[in-house]
């Protein structure tokens, strides 16, 4: 029997959360168990007496996060949850490493039209409050010494206390570790990690940079193939991982959220093989439609997750301003590590305070809902032009959320010959091969288009331009067929 949920006339809290809130906590309950169907958005809509919108937008929610699922002439309905058990076991044996996956090169060039995957648009940033802040900053003479090399106690909890509220985790401060970049912060979780069995499964495909690092340090990579609701947790009993290396809330670079149930399994798995899982949230805050997915750190109290974040993208990369969340068990061991490195802080600890002002007084949470909206106009508007200028002659997955999508030409075309051409029509583009850890046989003409950096004005006419390049090679290929 579906209980009616009781809603609060708060306009702090909209309809729609409250539902989605209800309805999350009576499925992990159990209050609502596996294969329950519930009422249609309309039905569901005249028993509360509010209108359809709000129960529209708590089932979507719920759907993008793997609570229920749509089905035909079935309507809504609640999917199977992972039970987390309580065992630990203990992992196996080492093997080979893997050969590296080619990277690729940074390009210098300048593009008429440039879908660069991860640049940022600068055109709202608030540079006269930030030139302000951090102004205030050369006024303080002690901020020219050395810092915490743990980062600054107040841009940590800023931090934590900004996770808390808008990813869902469960942090403090003294759990937070600030680092200059991606690199620094992967070294030292290296030599944090328990040693013993070295063995990192990776998503295939996916980031390449922590693997790499990884296995710079002695780490065997283990490539794991992903599903439609991400990596296959099953693969990691059978290789024998000892952690995990996950992008849940918006995978790179295929664009599918983990489900709810698979985010429980690899709870499970980490729980039972006693095995660390490292979340990589790098854009969970930029997503377009609905409510951005909480993080999966948050699910389980003490759960082992090292959470992975940066303010490159929600806020500028030139910051240098990296950041990850241990788990509590880890935190003697960094700090026996800074003690015997005798570590210094590697991000400017004048941008760190600048930061901790910015977040502080709201100027960064203002700053994110304009981003927002800005770049949601730009994937919109990347998705209507690809769909009128290329049509049924390439396919799109990894919308609505984070800064790319991709984009499939129906064509037997080498990626590279395609990359080649659109390079010399002014258009820069990225083919999805460089995030391959094993290359994959066939070689698909699928390329990440990135919207975050180019002009809004510029989209349509560069994928028109694009389209100009490459259609004439789907039509030779279906002449030869």
């Amino acid at each position: 029997m579906l209980l009616v949920p009781m809603l609060i006339d708060d306009r702090k809290i909209p309809y729609y959360i409250q539902l989605y809130d209800y309805f999350k906590k009576e499925i992990l309950g159990g209050t609502l168990p596996a294969d329950t169907r519930l009422p249609s958005i309309r039905t569901l809509a005249v028993q509360l007496n509010i209108s359809a919108t709000p129960v529209e937008l708590a089932y979507q929610q719920l759907l993008s996060e793997g609570f229920i699922s749509s089905k035909p002439r079935s309507g809504y309905v609640v999917q199977p949850m992972h039970m987390l058990s309580g065992t630990v076991a203990e992992a196996g044996a080492d093997h080979p490493p893997l050969s590296v996956p080619p990277i690729t090169p940074r390009d210098s060039r300048q593009y008429a039209y440039d879908f660069h995957i991860s640049k940022n648009d600068f055109s709202l940033f608030p540079h006269k409050i930030w030139r302000s802040l951090y102004q205030e900053q050369l006024a303080n003479p002690d901020l020219l010494q050395y810092g915490d090399p743990q980062g600054e106690p107040a841009l940590r909890r800023s931090i934590a206390a900004h996770l808390r509220q808008f990813r869902g985790m469960r942090c403090t401060a003294e759990q937070v570790v600030i680092g200059g970049d991606q690199h620094t912060l992967t070294s030292l979780l290296c030599h944090i990690l328990p040693g013993g069995e070295r063995r990192l499964g990776i998503e295939e495909p996916g980031y390449p940079l922590l693997p790499a690092a990884f296995r710079r340090n002695g780490y065997e990579i283990l490539p794991v193939p992903l599903q439609e609701d991400g990596l296959d947790v099953e693969k990691l009993y059978k290789n024998r991982a000892s952690s995990v290396y996950i992008s849940p809330s918006h995978q790179f670079p295929c664009g599918m959220i983990m489900s709810i149930a698979k985010r429980y399994a690899l709870l499970d798995w980490a729980r039972t093989t006693g095995s660390y899982i490292i979340e990589d949230d790098y854009d969970g805050e930029f997503r377009y439609h609905g409510r951005p997915v909480p993080a999966l750190q948050g699910l389980l109290e003490r759960s082992p997750v090292i959470y992975m974040g940066s303010f490159a993208q929600s806020v500028a990369p030139a910051l240098c301003i990296h950041y990850m969340v241990l788990p509590e068990k880890l935190l003697p061991v960094y700090h026996a590590l800074a003690g015997e490195l005798y570590l210094e802080h590697s991000a400017s600890r004048l941008n760190q305070i600048a930061l901790h002002y910015f977040m502080e007084r709201g100027y960064f949470a203002r700053h994110l809902r304009r981003m927002r909206v800005l770049y949601q106009r730009k994937h919109d508007l990347l998705l209507q032009s690809i769909q009128q200028d290329f049509g049924e002659q390439a396919s799109v997955r990894g919308q609505g959320a984070g800064f790319h999508i991709l984009l499939r030409l129906n064509s037997g075309t080498p990626p590279r010959l395609l990359a080649e051409a659109a390079s010399a029509a002014g258009i820069r583009v990225t083919p999805m091969s460089y995030t391959w850890w094993e290359q994959p046989s066939m070689d698909t003409p699928e390329f990440i288009i990135g919207f975050g950096g180019i002009p809004e004005n510029l989209i349509q006419e560069g994928i028109r331009r694009l389209a100009e390049v490459w259609l004439p090679w789907c039509k030779e290929d279906s002449s030869i067929n």
